[in-house]
Protein backbone atom coordinates (compact mmCIF):
# COMPACT_ATOMS: atom_id res chain seq x y z
CA UNK A 1 0.00 0.00 0.00
CA UNK A 2 1.31 3.58 -0.87
CA UNK A 3 1.62 6.19 1.96
CA UNK A 4 -0.32 9.09 1.37
CA UNK A 5 -0.27 10.80 4.34
CA UNK A 6 2.19 11.82 6.94
CA UNK A 7 1.22 12.70 10.55
CA UNK A 8 3.81 14.55 12.67
CA UNK A 9 3.97 15.37 16.52
CA UNK A 10 5.21 18.67 16.80
CA UNK A 11 7.17 19.23 20.56
CA UNK A 12 9.96 16.69 20.57
CA UNK A 13 9.43 15.20 16.89
CA UNK A 14 9.26 18.06 14.76
CA UNK A 15 11.23 20.95 16.65
CA UNK A 16 12.67 20.69 19.75
CA UNK A 17 11.14 22.94 21.87
CA UNK A 18 11.17 21.34 25.49
CA UNK A 19 13.72 24.49 26.38
CA UNK A 20 11.35 27.23 25.49
CA UNK A 21 8.27 25.53 26.94
CA UNK A 22 10.55 24.99 30.30
CA UNK A 23 11.47 28.46 30.25
CA UNK A 24 7.89 30.24 29.31
CA UNK A 25 6.49 28.25 32.25
CA UNK A 26 8.96 29.00 34.73
CA UNK A 27 8.60 33.03 34.04
CA UNK A 28 4.59 32.57 34.05
CA UNK A 29 4.91 30.48 37.19
CA UNK A 30 7.24 32.63 38.85
CA UNK A 31 4.46 35.61 38.50
CA UNK A 32 2.10 34.34 40.33
CA UNK A 33 4.92 33.57 42.90
CA UNK A 34 5.79 29.88 42.42
CA UNK A 35 8.91 28.17 41.45
CA UNK A 36 9.39 25.31 39.04
CA UNK A 37 12.15 23.24 39.35
CA UNK A 38 13.44 22.79 35.51
CA UNK A 39 14.41 19.09 36.63
CA UNK A 40 11.56 17.95 37.97
CA UNK A 41 9.48 19.73 35.02
CA UNK A 42 12.02 17.81 32.24
CA UNK A 43 11.62 14.39 34.19
CA UNK A 44 7.91 14.91 35.08
CA UNK A 45 5.53 17.49 32.79
CA UNK A 46 7.14 17.63 29.90
CA UNK A 47 4.83 16.89 26.66
CA UNK A 48 1.65 17.73 29.58
CA UNK A 49 -1.41 19.48 28.21
CA UNK A 50 -1.16 22.89 30.11
CA UNK A 51 -3.98 22.53 32.31
CA UNK A 52 -3.13 18.88 33.45
CA UNK A 53 0.46 19.99 34.04
CA UNK A 54 -1.18 22.70 36.47
CA UNK A 55 -3.21 20.46 38.36
CA UNK A 56 -0.83 18.59 38.79
CA UNK A 57 1.65 20.90 40.57
CA UNK A 58 -1.39 22.14 42.71
CA UNK A 59 -3.31 24.59 40.32
CA UNK A 60 -7.00 23.69 40.70
CA UNK A 61 -8.87 26.90 39.87
CA UNK A 62 -9.97 26.88 36.28
CA UNK A 63 -9.86 30.73 36.57
CA UNK A 64 -6.25 30.70 37.39
CA UNK A 65 -5.06 27.99 34.98
CA UNK A 66 -6.70 29.75 32.16
CA UNK A 67 -4.84 32.95 33.23
CA UNK A 68 -1.39 31.29 33.79
CA UNK A 69 -2.16 29.33 30.38
CA UNK A 70 -2.60 32.81 28.64
CA UNK A 71 0.64 34.02 30.06
CA UNK A 72 2.71 31.07 29.44
CA UNK A 73 1.78 31.27 25.38
CA UNK A 74 2.65 35.36 25.38
CA UNK A 75 6.13 34.30 26.76
CA UNK A 76 6.57 31.74 25.14
CA UNK A 77 7.89 33.70 21.95
CA UNK A 78 10.78 34.91 23.81
CA UNK A 79 12.07 31.88 24.07
CA UNK A 80 12.65 30.59 20.72
CA UNK A 81 16.12 31.18 20.26
CA UNK A 82 16.23 27.70 21.58
CA UNK A 83 14.20 25.94 19.53
CA UNK A 84 15.22 24.11 16.13
CA UNK A 85 13.89 21.93 13.46
CA UNK A 86 14.32 18.84 13.18
CA UNK A 87 15.91 19.16 9.61
CA UNK A 88 16.43 15.93 8.27
CA UNK A 89 12.70 15.15 9.26
CA UNK A 90 11.32 18.52 7.63
CA UNK A 91 13.18 17.81 4.57
CA UNK A 92 11.37 14.42 4.08
CA UNK A 93 8.29 15.31 4.85
CA UNK A 94 8.75 18.77 1.87
CA UNK A 95 9.43 15.93 -0.49
CA UNK A 96 6.89 13.66 0.40
CA UNK A 97 4.63 16.70 -0.06
CA UNK A 98 6.43 17.82 -3.31
CA UNK A 99 5.17 13.98 -4.74
CA UNK A 100 1.74 14.91 -3.57
CA UNK A 101 1.75 13.61 0.03
CA UNK A 102 0.10 14.97 2.84
CA UNK A 103 1.35 16.16 5.66
CA UNK A 104 -0.13 17.54 9.02
CA UNK A 105 0.74 18.22 12.87
CA UNK A 106 -1.04 16.35 15.23
CA UNK A 107 -0.23 17.47 18.70
CA UNK A 108 -1.38 18.17 22.39
CA UNK A 109 0.24 21.40 22.29
CA UNK A 110 -1.82 24.81 21.93
CA UNK A 111 -2.51 25.66 18.52
CA UNK A 112 -1.68 29.44 19.28
CA UNK A 113 2.06 28.02 20.52
CA UNK A 114 2.23 25.69 17.57
CA UNK A 115 1.65 28.21 15.05
CA UNK A 116 3.98 30.96 16.35
CA UNK A 117 7.04 28.38 16.94
CA UNK A 118 5.79 27.48 13.38
CA UNK A 119 6.20 31.14 12.10
CA UNK A 120 9.25 31.64 14.18
CA UNK A 121 10.82 28.44 12.36
CA UNK A 122 9.84 29.64 8.93
CA UNK A 123 7.31 26.73 8.06
CA UNK A 124 4.20 28.06 8.74
CA UNK A 125 1.94 27.27 6.12
CA UNK A 126 3.78 24.55 4.72
CA UNK A 127 1.56 21.27 6.35
CA UNK A 128 -2.06 20.33 4.87
CA UNK A 129 -2.95 21.44 8.75
CA UNK A 130 -3.06 21.86 12.35
CA UNK A 131 -5.11 19.72 14.71
CA UNK A 132 -4.40 19.45 18.44
CA UNK A 133 -6.44 18.13 21.71
CA UNK A 134 -8.63 20.67 21.64
CA UNK A 135 -10.14 19.62 18.01
CA UNK A 136 -10.95 16.14 19.31
CA UNK A 137 -13.07 14.82 22.72
CA UNK A 138 -10.09 12.26 23.40
CA UNK A 139 -6.45 13.69 23.38
CA UNK A 140 -3.92 11.31 22.97
CA UNK A 141 -2.83 8.61 24.01
CA UNK A 142 -6.66 7.98 21.96
CA UNK A 143 -5.90 7.10 18.75
CA UNK A 144 -8.84 10.13 18.09
CA UNK A 145 -6.25 12.66 16.88
CA UNK A 146 -5.01 10.72 14.05
CA UNK A 147 -8.22 8.88 12.73
CA UNK A 148 -10.04 11.85 12.51
CA UNK A 149 -7.24 13.84 10.14
CA UNK A 150 -7.19 10.16 8.27
CA UNK A 151 -10.28 10.99 7.76
CA UNK A 152 -10.64 14.22 6.94
CA UNK A 153 -8.16 13.34 4.40
CA UNK A 154 -9.88 9.95 3.05
CA UNK A 155 -6.80 8.17 3.70
CA UNK A 156 -6.42 4.23 5.62
CA UNK A 157 -3.93 3.39 8.38
CA UNK A 158 -2.57 1.51 5.78
CA UNK A 159 -1.75 4.76 4.33
CA UNK A 160 -0.63 6.75 6.88
CA UNK A 161 2.85 6.96 8.76
CA UNK A 162 3.31 8.56 11.88
CA UNK A 163 6.19 10.14 13.42
CA UNK A 164 5.86 10.30 17.24
CA UNK A 165 8.57 10.65 20.30
CA UNK A 166 6.81 10.83 23.59
CA UNK A 167 5.29 7.46 25.30
CA UNK A 168 1.26 8.75 25.14
CA UNK A 169 1.92 9.74 21.09
CA UNK A 170 3.54 6.37 20.52
CA UNK A 171 0.48 4.61 22.08
CA UNK A 172 -1.97 6.71 20.37
CA UNK A 173 0.16 6.46 17.19
CA UNK A 174 0.57 1.96 17.47
CA UNK A 175 -3.43 2.37 18.21
CA UNK A 176 -4.83 4.08 15.28
CA UNK A 177 -3.34 1.10 13.34
CA UNK A 178 -0.45 3.07 11.20
CA UNK A 179 2.83 2.62 10.50
CA UNK A 180 4.99 4.78 12.89
CA UNK A 181 8.17 5.79 13.76
CA UNK A 182 10.23 6.93 17.24
CA UNK A 183 11.80 10.26 16.82
CA UNK A 184 14.54 11.39 18.98
CA UNK A 185 16.13 15.06 18.83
Amino acid sequence: MEIKLILLDFDGTLASTEEANMEAYVAALAEEGITLDRNDYRRRYFGMRCPEFLREIGITNDIDIDRIRRRKIALYPTFFDSVQLNKPLWNFVQAFRAQGGRAWIVSTGQKDNIHNAMRHLGIEGKVDGVITSLDVVEPKPSPEAFLKVMALEGVSPAETLIFEDSAVGLEAAKASGAAYFKVKI
